[in-house]
């Protein structure tokens, strides 16, 4: 692999985007640790940290020279865009990431497996329906986050030496991290 020098990634899109797996194979790609802001984030039974927690849980995490994180939180954007290179923005159809996340979700309930390794949270049945489940959340953010997202990609002078990209399909996705580190400045 030809070495672009950029090894400090943040994933960012809605959620049931594919940041996850995405940022995964990215990580294996460019041999970096893949870090998960919500495992960073969500404490044993879903308890919540306080900011000074998680921000003080995520300065550790990327205190690396390598990495990909994946995920937003738009309180920590400041934090996490101050040692970035390279944002990769997901931004699928809103179909396909409300299938994604509804799949996942099922699959969670139905498994039972623990999500992340660090804590005991598993997504079950009840909480898909409930008014703060992830379901949800994804449907009545989806176009807020693209707003946002979009504002974001156009105000890059904020962020002086970080390279932003826009992904739009798994097409897209595929190509990019087979391509990468050339198809980050293309």
């Amino acid at each position: 692999m030809t070495d672009s020098g950029i090894r400090r990634i943040n994933v960012i899109g809605t959620s049931g985007s594919g940041k996850s797996t995405f940022g995964r194979s990215l990580a294996q790609t460019i041999q970096a640790p893949y870090l998960e802001m919500d495992n960073l984030y969500w404490k044993d039974n879903w308890e919540e940290p306080s900011d000074e927690m998680f921000f003080s849980d995520l300065e550790q995490a990327l205190r690396g020279d390598s990495w990909v994180l994946d995920g937003n939180y738009s309180r920590t954007t400041q934090l996490k865009w101050k040692r970035v290179q390279l944002v990769i923005w997901l931004d699928l159809p809103f179909l396909l990431t409300f299938w994604q996340v509804l799949r996942r979700s099922v699959t969670r309930a139905w498994t039972q497996r623990q999500i992340w390794p660090d804590s005991n949270n598993k997504e079950t049945f009840s909480k898909m329906f409930r008014h703060d489940s992830v379901v949800l959340w994804s449907i009545t953010s989806y176009r807020r986050n693209r707003t946002r997202y979009s504002g974001l990609f156009h105000q890059t002078e904020q962020f002086p030496g970080v390279h932003f990209v826009r992904l739009r399909s798994h097409k897209e996705m595929r190509k990019f991290v087979a391509q990468f580190p050339e198809s980050t400045l293309s």
